[in-house]
Parts: C-alpha cells; sequence; structure tokens
C-alpha cells in the first residue's frame, strides 16, 4: 500500500550535536508547527478553563488536540461535519489532531483512570468495555448506557467526519497490570488494526488529513521493537508512542528513548498524554517532535500556577505555585515578574487568591491562561536551545528538582 500526503510535510531543519533531538517544522493545510512543541488538549472541541481560540493565540499556542471518544458521543462527528468540521465548529484555524478514541475507552473499559495505563494507580470506574474482539471493540457510552460497537473503520470515519488534520490508527491500549502474553496479544491485534485504520483512510484519502501510527508494547523491549518495525514498514505520514510507559519516570524513559532508536528519523514522532517538565525535557532529547497533556489545564482548576524553580517557595519541588495557599493572600506579586502573559501583566498572586477562594471564574481563566503560556514559553526555550546546542543548560533553569 502507498499513501502520499499532498498538503503536509515534516521538515528538519537542525539536529542536536549531543541528542536526538531536532528542530522541525510540521507542514499542515492549517499552519505550520514549530517543533518541538506542544498540543493543548480541546477534549470536547473547548480549552478547559474557557479560554478562546484568540486567547489560545495569545498565548503563542500553534496545536490543539480534541478527543474523538467524547466528540464521538456527544455530540456526534455527523454533528460536527454538518457544521464545517472542528475547525469551523470550533473558531480554530491552526492545526488539529484527533487520537483514535481507544486509550478512553480502554482506560475506562479496564476500570481504571488514565493514569493507571501509564504505569500508575487503579481507581474504581466501573468498567463500561463489553467485549473486545477482532472485528472491534464493544461499549457502553458514559453518558446514557447505550451501545456502541467501534471498529479501526468506524474510527476513521468518525476523524473523518470531524475534519481534523492529523488522525490517529485505532488501537487497543493496554493498562501497566497486565502480563507479557496478554500485552503481546493486544499489540498484534492492535498492528492488525492499523492495517485496517489504512485501508479505511485510502478509501476517501483527498489531502486533507494525516495519518499517525501507534507504537504499543507496553514496558517490553521486544514487543517494542516489534511495533517499531510494524509502523515503520506502513505508510503512515507519523508516529505515536502510546500505550503503558512504565511504573516509574525512569522506566517511561527508557521504553521512550528504546522506541524513538529505532523509528523512521524522517516521519514526525508524537509522545501521548505526556507533559510533565522533565518529562519534555527527557522525550526532546530523544528525539520527539510533539507532546500533549491535560496537565496545565487540569492543573489550573486546582490553583496550580505553573513556575520555574527559581520563583518557588524554598524546598519546594514542584512545578507550581498552589494559589490556594494562605500564604498568597497578601501577595502583591504577578505569578512570574518576567511571564508576558495577560495574567502576568495584569493580576497579582493576592488577587488570583482571593478569585480561587471564592469560586470566581476568572481565577480559573487567568491562571488557566498562564499555564498555558508557560507551556509555549517552555517549548520556545527548548526550540533555542536545541539550536544553540544547550540544552542540558536550559534544562537546569527549567527543571524542579526533588529535594
Amino acid at each position: 500500500m502507498s499513501i502520499t500526503y499532498p498538503h503536509f510535510d515534516f521538515v528538519i531543519n537542525h539536529k542536536s550535536q549531543h541528542f536526538r533531538a531536532r528542530i522541525g517544522t510540521l507542514i499542515t493545510p492549517h499552519g505550520n508547527v514549530d517543533t518541538p512543541n506542544f498540543i493543548f488538549c480541546a477534549t470536547k472541541a473547548a480549552i478547559k478553563g474557557g479560554l478562546t481560540p484568540h486567547d489560545m493565540r495569545q498565548a503563542n499556542t500553534q496545536f490543539i488536540l480534541s478527543n474523538t471518544y467524547h466528540l464521538m458521543l456527544s455530540p456526534g462527528s455527523d454533528v460536527v461535519a454538518q457544521m464545517g468540521g472542528l475547525h469551523k465548529f470550533m473558531g480554530w484555524d491552526g492545526p488539529i489532531l484527533t487520537d483514535s478514541g481507544g486509550f478512553q475507552i480502554f482506560s475506562l473499559g479496564h476500570g481504571s483512570i488514565a493514569s493507571e495505563i501509564k504505569g500508575k494507580r487503579l481507581s474504581h470506574r466501573p468498567k463500561t468495555v463489553l467485549k473486545i474482539e477482532e472485528e472491534g471493540v464493544v461499549f457502553k457510552s458514559y453518558i446514557n448506557g447505550q451501545l456502541h460497537h467501534l471498529t479501526p473503520e468506524k474510527s476513521i470515519q468518525v476523524q473523518r467526519g470531524l475534519g481534523p488534520d492529523f488522525v490517529v490508527m485505532f488501537d487497543e491500549c493496554t493498562p501497566f497490570h497486565v502480563d507479557k502474553n496478554y500485552t503481546a496479544e493486544s499489540m498484534r491485534r492492535s498492528h492488525r488494526w492499523g492495517e485496517r485504520s489504512l485501508q479505511e483512510f485510502t478509501r476517501h484519502h483527498d489531502g486533507t488529513q494525516a495519518l499517525y501510527g501507534i507504537i504499543q508494547g507496553g514496558t517490553y523491549e521486544d514487543l517494542r521493537s516489534e511495533s517499531c518495525d510494524f509502523v515503520n514498514e506502513q505508510p503512515f505520514f507519523g508516529h505515536a508512542i502510546g500505550g503503558s510507559l512504565g511504573a516509574s519516570k525512569q522506566q517511561m524513559y527508557d521504553v521512550v528513548a528504546h522506541a524513538m532508536a529505532q523509528l523512521n528519523p524522517k516521519r514526525p514522532v508524537h509522545l501521548l498524554g505526556i507533559g510533565g517538565i522533565g518529562d519534555i525535557f527527557s522525550g526532546v532529547k530523544n528525539g520527539v517532535d510533539t507532546f500533549d497533556c491535560v496537565h496545565p489545564t487540569r492543573l489550573a482548576r486546582h490553583g496550580g500556577a505553573l513556575v520555574q524553580p527559581h520563583l518557588q517557595p524554598e524546598n519546594s519541588s514542584k512545578e507550581y505555585l498552589n494559589l490556594k495557599n494562605a500564604r498568597y493572600k497578601l501577595d502583591s506579586s504577578p505569578i512570574d515578574p518576567d511571564c508576558g502573559c495577560h495574567t502576568c501583566q495584569n493580576f497579582s498572586r493576592g488577587y488570583l487568591h482571593y478569585l480561587i477562594k471564592a469560586g470566581e471564574m476568572l481565577g480559573l481563566h487567568a491562571i488557566t491562561i498562564h499555564n498555558v503560556y508557560f507551556m509555549n514559553r517552555l517549548l520556545a526555550a527548548i526550540r533555542q536551545a536545541i539550536v544553540k546546542d544547550n540544552l542540558d543548560i536550559i534544562e537546569q533553569e527549567w527543571i524542579h528538582r526533588a529535594q
């Protein structure tokens, strides 16, 4: 099978002398993206915290992601298609990526929160996946309990209706607690689903979308190698590293490094669902081009404002200030005096503390603006550091070390 992507390209402009890190340009029908870059999650076609597309542009955002699973259930891809696709529907004229829906289906299906798939704790959510078979997955809607049958073909059809620039093959996202035999069986089924995703994608391919393949295999190096071989051999535009990445930060870094060493270096690589500052530096050093995570907006909803280490209280190893804390009640300084975001230019920590305590939406909105701006500022600093070949030095300015 051969597929061309006439309106897309990935150009590598500079390579680090010391790491696999590279500077690139991701060319899309809706504009170019400078890589490495961070993709912000507009899960249900809206950025949490009430940020508008104008707010996101003002914070220097280039790229966003929406969720196939949630939008398939409500309002439905047919509704979005009739409204002109996601770009017109939500008023965002830049590049958009949608995931396949697999991550949410299987994280809920195993009765677990998303973090458990990455190797963390279990939760006690009721299971919603009823059957996993070669044809696809039968699951219950979390909204109304309605039964749905999602196949690789249906996933691609839904994503075509949503109309993003980048779509992703359908896969099973196995959690950390399953054994190697199941992980291998699941991965190979995902490969077959990937081939079916490609076949469905080619049926109506008109150059407006590009398809990413997913690397699975859990924490097992031989399985990850097998999955890398699979995506390299298929005509995907880019690659995404998914699935369980381990029980610790170091194990995650090792899994990603192992995969990155074997992937086609001419294609862009996305690391799914990862957005910690240290995780981004590690991924960039191994050649990862894009990241996505709900972390910046979720943190803001709990009063957390992302900052560099020198702005932290003494002995703190956190990446953020908890503006709920009483210590900020009379603090007249901005979150970061050197930050150019609207929040830091206009509001004090004391005012933001008050807004959070008062339950005012402005507090959530303002902190989210700061966190989005912070992430874009971080990735811009990383890109500059790659060009200057001083990533290690810049890393010290951004990484919060455990005390």
